[in-house]
């Protein structure tokens, strides 16, 4: 992620715009792998769960993947 951030800034980002951000898509959350990815990483980096909710419009969240799809992608890059 690191290596993708620092290409990401050093290449597309303007003066106008704000340090990248990344995130990990992971099926179960395991601290362990967190720790050990991250480890030192001198970018900022938050880690986080998140639920979707119903209250989003629902112009979002059809544009939204579902569970199914991102499962599909990781499986398929885990081959």
């Amino acid at each position: 992620m690191n290596y993708y951030l620092s290409a990401l800034d050093d290449m597309l980002k303007t003066e106008l715009d704000n340090p990248s951000i990344g995130i990990i898509l992971v099926r179960n959350k395991n601290k362990l792998n967190v720790e050990y990815a991250l480890r030192d990483i001198n970018k900022p980096i938050g880690v986080s769960s998140y639920e979707l909710s119903e209250y989003l419009p629902p112009e979002i969240l059809k544009e939204l993947p579902t569970e199914e799809e991102l499962n599909l992608h990781i499986d398929l890059e885990n081959k």
